[in-house]
């Protein structure tokens, strides 16, 4: 038997092309994965290891966000063994661009480092390092996003709001330091630092010398309470686990869809033996007369998927290593450093293969469970036509349709009560899977009801054969046009969440407070001073309301909460929140406005009475009114304007909203705005149209990100059609021969294949569009309770004719092989 399979696998090399091609990519998806996480991690760990190699202590701060005192780090200059030590300084600088505001949506960050000395823990890329207080560097993503080069002078803002001057004389590499390089930093000496930052200590002492973390922690004895010191190397491995946490979580997020891909491609795989174990049944039947038991039958079938799982496993490792290096180019293009030498892991070769062969076995189970079922006499009979005379569904599918259909009606209807959010989501994603399940289980029986209306504009002889092709073989044809719905599935589903979410926010944000222009700064503890908002409203014949948002942090109930209040006036007509219980009327004098997710959270209802510690004691308020909590433009808990102004006093504003009164000419009220901020160059302007456009920007690129990984999903879909489609030809042969005897020209049978291509993409995308849309639906319903259902109509038509083009491309290879047979050669075949 074991000569026999090997024999068959020699004939059959082409046949098992496509199903290793399919394996190929789904293991070669997650090796690509798993090499990525490596190479981020290695590249991470080798980089802050470069850099905590030069030191040999680290003194920290114990618990996150506090800070060294500035006297401890001559304390720690002064202990036996040391040769050197330095005080990190880090906190917020604002750098003003080139358009005299502050530079990106987060503040950037001033830090300190050594013009000199072994702790110089930053590589110089270009120029130096400062000598002078007068003198700074930026970044490396920061200098490329701003355009400042070495030479330049650029202005800072001081803890005071004043601008300072200051020559560029470098750009560093920072490594990956998840805040400098998410916003950015400005490097100065660490008087300088200290000057611009406001910081009066240290959030790191770094020490260099013959001492250990012990000598230094039983040196400074008392002065060390507080105070935690490592080694180098812990250090080094603390910067390397804190950045890895997300590589973690994207590199669990991407294997998600190198599994759903693997999915994919186990059910082309047992369509793939499906059809060779039906084309071969004469073989088998006459091994069961030579002698050959079931165990052996079904062990030779095993053996063959055991095989092909194994070779098209190691060449997806090979394909898995390239997919590595482009991402590692990908991600060295954005900023990162990462090596570029691929390598494969233990961990990753074994997972891979292990993957790869297990789904090409299981997926030929079934398969090779039916060929123990051929009988021998079979060998005996005139080969008969390919198809399936009486089709019925069968217990099997019926049983697992059934209870399938109902879970998914039970969890998505639970899903839909729930209250919106993650729970009520994962509830319905649930029933989401499950509705899945009942599809792949009935989809015979939809093959058989939708193939003649997705044919039916087909006209000629070849597109009458193509329907009947599809519908004959309801079983083969479902197979293979699930795997396509499962990928054009959720890539609907993310459309529809991805447009849905945006309607939604733009109701939420345009219809609840509809503005032209916002005004904020990113900086912490800086407001916008009240003179830009009374500047605004003095122009009453350019803007026609103007909405102060104050807000203090103070105690509320039993936590330390931002506490706000929204200019009266606004409120129920710039502000329209949707109000849950009560009305905007009933904020008057000693009540308070809340959400209606921050009342959830702590447990209010309205009448409750609250106390809030204000600069004149405590007070108590009563909660009057309760709104839908997804305004996001309006705070979670409001006081009427005099109230705040009488607990708290005339405090500057943390935002402020601006309208154009109808007919203003826009140009002049965008010269009007920009010249009340113009001595405040911490205050951003946002207009509302590029407020909407960056949240769609957010959300676009995010569903980029989905429909590129599901790409591969479809990918591997369409191997299966070709797959199909070119075992179908092997089996017809003598069927196509005798077409063409009777007169079907080349290009007819051609048609013939290209018409049955498009049938099974258009039918896999069909039902994939449909499902995602449901449940595209059923997932924004679940996550907002008051949402806009948007129906991106275009990228669902889009997602219909790729599926058709697709179609037609996977029926090239197939078609020119059916055409460019000898008739009288097929004729004497005998079949396949």
């Amino acid at each position: 038997m074991t000569r026999t399979v090997l024999a068959r696998l020699a004939a059959q090399r082409a046949r098992l092309l496509l199903t290793a091609l399919s394996v190929i990519l789904g293991v070669g998806f997650i090796t690509g994965t798993f090499a990525l996480g490596d190479l981020m991690r290695a590249g991470f760990t080798q980089e802050f290891a470069g850099s905590a190699d030069k030191v040999d202590v680290a003194v920290l701060p114990s618990g996150s966000g506090g800070e060294l005192p500035a006297g401890l780090l001559e304390k720690v200059r002064a202990l036996p063994g040391v040769a050197d030590a330095r005080g990190v300084v880090r906190g917020e600088a604002p750098l003003v661009g080139r358009d005299g505001r502050s530079h990106g949506n987060a503040t950037t960050l001033g830090f300190s480092l050594p013009a000199d000395g072994p702790l110089r823990r930053y590589t110089v890329l270009e120029g130096r390092i400062p000598a002078a207080p007068d003198e700074a560097v930026l970044n490396e993503s920061l200098a490329e996003d701003t355009g400042f080069r070495p030479g330049e002078r650029i202005g800072v803002l001081g803890p005071d709001g004043t601008v300072r001057s200051f020559r560029l004389v470098g750009v560093v590499d920072v490594g990956i330091d998840g805040k400098l390089t998410s916003r950015g930093g400005v490097g100065f000496t660490e008087d300088a630092a200290a000057r611009m930052t406001g910081r009066k200590g240290y959030v790191e002492i770094d020490v260099a010398g013959r001492v250990t973390p012990e000598q230094v922690r039983a040196a400074l004895g008392g002065a060390g309470s507080g105070v935690e010191a490592i080694t180098g190397e812990e250090l080094g491995r603390r910067l390397s686990t804190a950045a890895g946490a997300d590589i973690e979580a994207i590199t669990a997020g991407v294997l998600a869809f190198g599994l759903i891909s693997l999915l994919v491609a186990g059910l082309v795989i047992a369509n793939t033996f499906t059809i060779l174990v039906a084309q071969r049944a004469r073989e088998l039947a006459l091994l069961r007369c030579l002698g050959a038991t079931r165990r052996q039958v079904f062990g030779a079938v095993v053996a063959e998927a055991a095989l092909v799982g194994a070779v098209g496993s190691l060449a997806g490792l090979a394909v898995g290593l390239g997919l590595g290096a482009g991402g590692a180019a990908a991600v060295n293009a954005l900023g990162m450093e990462v090596p570029v030498g691929v390598s494969l892991s233990l961990r990753t070769v074994v997972v891979a293969l292990s993957a790869g062969t297990a789904v090409t076995v299981l997926s030929a189970l079934p398969p090779a469970f039916r060929a123990t079922r051929v009988a021998p006499l079979a060998a005996l009979r005139a080969e008969p036509e390919p198809g399936e005379r009486s089709f019925r569904l069968g217990r099997a599918r019926w049983a697992l349709a059934v209870p399938s259909a109902c879970g998914s009606l039970a969890l998505t209807v639970l899903g839909l009560r729930m209250t919106p959010g993650e729970n009520a989501m994962f509830t319905v994603a649930g029933g989401g899977a499950l509705a899945f399940l009942a599809v792949v289980a009935v989809m015979p029986l939809l093959v058989r009801a939708l193939g003649l209306p997705a044919g039916g504009r087909l006209t000629g002889l070849p597109g009458r054969l193509a329907v009947q092709n599809v519908r004959r073989t309801p079983r083969r044809t479902a197979a293979t046009t699930v795997a396509l719905t499962v990928g054009v599935g959720l890539m609907s589903l993310f459309a529809v969440v991805g447009a849905s979410s945006k309607e939604t926010a733009d109701r939420k944000m345009f219809e609840q407070f509809p503005v032209d222009y916002r005004l904020h700064t990113a900086a912490t503890g800086h407001t916008i001073p009240r003179s830009v908002a009374e500047e605004l409203r003095g122009q009453t014949g350019m803007f026609s309301s103007v909405t102060r948002i104050r807000s203090v942090e103070t105690r509320f109930g039993s936590d330390e909460q931002p506490v706000a209040s929204v200019t009266q006036a606004s409120l129920g007509t710039v502000a329209r929140p949707e109000m849950k219980h009560g009305s905007l009327s009933d904020l008057r004098e000693g009540t308070v406005l809340v959400s209606e997710a921050f009342a959830a959270r702590e447990g209010l209802a309205p009448g409750d009475v609250v106390p809030v510690r204000t600069g004149r004691g405590t007070a108590r308020v009563k909660v009057s009114a309760v709104y839908a909590g997804e305004a996001a433009m309006i705070p979670d808990i409001v006081l009427p304007e005099a109230d705040f102004t009488r607990y708290f006093g005339e405090v500057d504003d943390t935002s402020v909203y601006v309208n154009l009164r109808k007919g203003a000419p826009v140009a002049e009220a965008n010269a009007a705005v920009d010249a009340a901020v113009r001595a405040h160059p911490l205050v951003k302007v946002s207009t509302g149209a590029a407020m909407k456009a960056e949240f769609a920007k957010a959300i676009d690129t995010l569903i980029g990100i989905f429909a590129g990984l599901l790409g591969l999903a479809v990918l591997i879909a369409l191997f299966g059609i070709v797959n199909t489609l070119t075992l179908s030809v092997l089996e017809r042969t003598r069927e196509t021969a005798l077409l063409r005897a009777l007169g079907v020209s080349r290009g007819q049978l051609r048609g013939m294949l290209s018409a049955e291509a498009v049938i099974m993409s258009l039918l896999g995308a069909v039902v994939g569009v449909l499902l995602g849309t449901l449940f595209g639906w059923a997932a924004i319903r679940s996550l907002f309770s008051n949402f806009v259902f948007s129906l991106p109509y275009g990228q669902l038509l889009l997602y219909l004719v790729l599926a058709v083009a697709a179609g037609l491309l996977a029926a090239v290879l197939p078609a020119r092989r059916a055409a460019g047979a000898s008739i009288v050669e097929s004729l004497n075949a005998g079949g396949g």
